[in-house]
C-alpha cells in the first residue's frame, strides 16, 4: 500500500515542480487564442477552465488507463513505475506541448503541426496515420463499453443493439457544437469518474487488501518480457499518441493560454492516477498476477472491471463504478470520430460549419468503424496499443522539430527529444517481436530497437549542434 500512496504523492509534486518547468519552456502569454479568433459556434467555442479539463480528461481516459493498465499489473508493481515516469516526463510533456504548440497554430490537428515543422511527407504519413489510429480507437470504444452495457441489462438487449446505440449517439456528438453535447454532459461524467476511481480506491484500503510494494521483478503469468511488451500495453496511463489527437480539439476553446497546464499537464496525470488505482486494484483483488492473468483471460477486461467493481465496493458501488467505466470509453470514442472528422476537414478543405459537410465526412466515418467492430476486439487492442505508442514517439519528435526552430528554446529540447528516444526503441522493438508484427527474436529486436532509437538521436543531436554553430 506504501508504495501505492507514494506513487500518488510523486504525480501530486510533478505536477507542481516538472510541470511548472515544462510551462516555463513553452512560456504561455495574454494572446487571443483561436477560441475567440476562429469562433463558428462549432468546433472554435471558449470554454471555462473546469469545463476544458474535463472535457479534455474524458476524451483521453477511455478503457485505455483501465483496462490497460490491469493488463499491465500482470507484469507485477513494477507497472507503477512506469505510469508514474512515463507520465510526468513523457505523456504529460507530449499532451502540453501538442496542445499549446496546436493553439498557437489555430487549432491544427497533429498531422497539420507535423507537416508545418516537419515537411509535407510527414503530413500525409500523419493524416493517415492519425485517421487510422482514430478509426481504432472509436471502434474499440464502441465494443468494450457495449460489452459492459450488455452484462448489466436483459438477454433481449444484446451486444449489437447497444452497438447500434452508441453508434446513434457518436454521431450526434460528431455532428453538434462542441458546447451542445460534449460540453455538457462531460462535467457530469467526469464527477462519475471521480467518484469511480476514489470508490476503487476506497474499496483497496477498507477491504484490508494487500498491494504488493515497487520491486522490478517481472512477475507476468505468460513470461512476456517487460521490454518492450508493458510499455506498449499500458499506453493511455503513461503516454498516448491518442492523446496527440484530443488535445487539438480542447487547443481551439482555451479561453487563456495560461490555462493550458491545469487542462493538458493537469488532465494526463489524472488519468495516471485512474491507471495507478486500476493497476493495483487489479492485483489487490485477484492476489497475484497468476490469478488476474487467469482472470482477465477467463472474463475479459470487461468481465474483470465488473468483478473487481463489485467485489470491492458492492452492488450500488459496483454498478457506479461500472458506469464510470461505460462512461469513459464512450466519452472517447465521440470525440475519437470527432477529431477524425476535423483532420478529414483539414484534407479536403470542407468548411465544418455548415452541417452538410460535417455529415459528408460523419456518415461515412462511423459507417466505416460499425465494420470494424466485427473484428476481434483482443486483435483491435493489439494494433491500437501499437499504433498509439507509435504516434506518441512521431509527436514527440514533431514537439521536438517545434523547439528547435525556436533560438531560445533549442537546448531546452532535450526534455522532448529524450522521451522521443525512449518511446522509439519502444516502438522499433515492440513491432518486431510481437506476433502481429514480424516476430522477431528478442536478440534480434532489442539491438535493432536500440540501434534505431540511438541514430535517431544522434541525428537530433547533429541538428542541434548545428544550430548552434
Amino acid at each position: 500500500m506504501l508504495s501505492l500512496l507514494l506513487s500518488l504523492c510523486v504525480l501530486l509534486i510533478g505536477y507542481f515542480t516538472y510541470g511548472r518547468l515544462v510551462e516555463k519552456i513553452f512560456s504561455p502569454d495574454d494572446r487571443e487564442t483561436p477560441a475567440f479568433s476562429h469562433n463558428d459556434g462549432v468546433d472554435f467555442v471558449p470554454l471555462k477552465t473546469w469545463k476544458a479539463f474535463l472535457v479534455q480528461l474524458l476524451n483521453i481516459a477511455g478503457t485505455g488507463p483501465i483496462f490497460g493498465a490491469l493488463m499491465g499489473a500482470c507484469f507485477g508493481p513494477v507497472v507503477f513505475l512506469w505510469i508514474i515516469f512515463g507520465s510526468l516526463l513523457g505523456g504529460a510533456v507530449h499532451d502540453y506541448m501538442v496542445g499549446m504548440i496546436s493553439e498557437r497554430n489555430e487549432g491544427r490537428s497533429i498531422a497539420e503541426l507535423s507537416g508545418i515543422y516537419v515537411g509535407s511527407g510527414a503530413r500525409w504519413v500523419m493524416r493517415i496515420f492519425s485517421v487510422v489510429l482514430l478509426l481504432l480507437t472509436g471502434t474499440v470504444f464502441i465494443t468494450s463499453p457495449a460489452t459492459l452495457i450488455a452484462m448489466l441489462t436483459p438477454e433481449s438487449f444484446g451486444l449489437h443493439f447497444w452497438i447500434v446505440v452508441i453508434l446513434i449517439y457518436y454521431v450526434l456528438a460528431t455532428l453538434l457544437p462542441i458546447d451542445k453535447i460534449i460540453g455538457k454532459l462531460y462535467p457530469v461524467f467526469g464527477i462519475v469518474l471521480m467518484i469511480m476511481a476514489v470508490g476503487i480506491f476506497a474499496g483497496i484500503i477498507a477491504g484490508g487488501y494487500y498491494v504488493p510494494e515497487i520491486s522490478f521483478e517481472n512477475l507476468h503469468p505468460q513470461n512476456l518480457p517487460i521490454w518492450p511488451f508493458m510499455f506498449i500495453t499500458v499506453a493511455c496511463g503513461a503516454i498516448s499518441g491518442f492523446h496527440a489527437t484530443q488535445a487539438p480539439m480542447i487547443a481551439k476553446c482555451l479561453s487563456s493560454e495560461r490555462e493550458g497546464k491545469k487542462i493538458f499537464y493537469g488532465a494526463m496525470l489524472t488519468e495516471s492516477v485512474i491507471a495507478l488505482v486500476w493497476a493495483a486494484g487489479g492485483v489487490a483483488f485477484y492476489g497475484t498476477t497468476q490469478e488476474l492473468g487467469n482472470a482477465l483471460s477467463s472474463m475479459g477486461q470487461s468481465g474483470v472491471v465488473y468483478d473487481i467493481s463489485t467485489g470491492l465496493l458492492g452492488t450500488a458501488g459496483g454498478v457506479l463504478a461500472v458506469v464510470g467505466v461505460v462512461v469513459c470509453p464512450i466519452t472517447s470514442g465521440d470525440t475519437a470520430f470527432r477529431s477524425a472528422r476535423l483532420i478529414l476537414s483539414e484534407i479536403t478543405g470542407l468548411d465544418q460549419k455548415p452541417i452538410k459537410n460535417r455529415l459528408i465526412i460523419t456518415i461515412p466515418l462511423l459507417a466505416l468503424g460499425g465494420i470494424l467492430t466485427q473484428l476481434d476486439f483482443n486483435v483491435l487492442w493489439r494494433y491500437f496499443s501499437w499504433s498509439n505508442q507509435t504516434l506518441a514517439m512521431i509527436s514527440l519528435w514533431v514537439v521536438t522539430a517545434y523547439l528547435l526552430k525556436h533560438a531560445d528554446k533549442k537546448i531546452k529540447s532535450l526534455m522532448t527529444a529524450l522521451p522521443a528516444v525512449f518511446m522509439s526503441a519502444v516502438s522499433i522493438t515492440y513491432i518486431l517481436m510481437a506476433d502481429e508484427g514480424f516476430k522477431v527474436r528478442a536478440g534480434i529486436a532489442y539491438p535493432v530497437g536500440i540501434i534505431t532509437a540511438a541514430i535517431f538521436f544522434c541525428v537530433y543531436v547533429a541538428i542541434l549542434k548545428k544550430g548552434h554553430d
